[in-house]
């Protein structure tokens, strides 16, 4: 039975793994971990707090190409356990992305939360949807949109946080400052009011 990993471990990586001496080594991670092949809930919450991810496609040829989606955060939408859709607004209007979708549905959604320094990775199949009025109001969030993209999950692995430089979103930013402030604002009063 075909393990989720082999979606990611092809057999040119696997032989590539064991030409570099790391094969048992993936064998072991593969064992003590699951690839995921549906939504979870621990998944899904993970989604909802994102504001952005990078969506990877791929020509008939496969010449790569790599974009950011970006949004309010949950714009990427759990449609069902094996369904993420986002809604497609108009952008550089290059359709690179389309292109390579209208001939090669392989797809690969990275997700990235820098404070916690935690990334998912998605590969699956996806597709531009416009005829579909349920899946287009399910992604609606910031304006009436004509065009959705449908990601079908085949496989999703955590990585692991080496690497990941520590960021943290404004709105956390300002909120430590606030409570910081705040407190400064009390330390001062009662100074003020026992040298007072």
């Amino acid at each position: 039975m075909a393990h989720g990993s082999d979606i990611a471990f092809t057999d040119a990586v696997k032989q590539v793994q064991e030409n570099y001496g790391v094969r048992a080594y993936n064998e072991q991670v593969i064992a003590n971990r699951a690839w995921g092949t549906e939504i979870t809930e621990e998944l899904s919450k993970f989604i909802a707090l994102r504001d952005s991810f990078y969506l990877g496609t791929a020509s008939a040829d496969g010449q790569p190409y790599i974009q950011h989606r970006g949004g309010a955060r949950g714009f990427l939408k759990v449609i069902d356990p094996t369904t993420l859709a986002f809604a497609d607004y108009p952008g550089n209007k290059q359709f690179i992305s389309a292109g390579n979708l209208s001939e090669n549905p392989r797809a690969f959604i990275f997700l990235i939360d820098y404070e916690t320094r935690q990334r998912i990775k998605m590969w699956g199949r996806a597709r531009f949807v416009d005829d579909d009025p349920d899946l287009l109001d399910a992604v609606e969030s910031a304006g009436t949109t004509n065009r959705a993209v449908e990601f079908k999950v085949e496989t999703w692995d955590v990585n692991c946080p080496q690497n990941i430089a520590q960021r943290f979103s404004e709105e956390t930013v300002t909120r430590v400052v606030e409570k910081l402030t705040q407190r400064v604002a009390e330390l001062e009063a009662q100074l003020a009011a026992a040298s007072g």
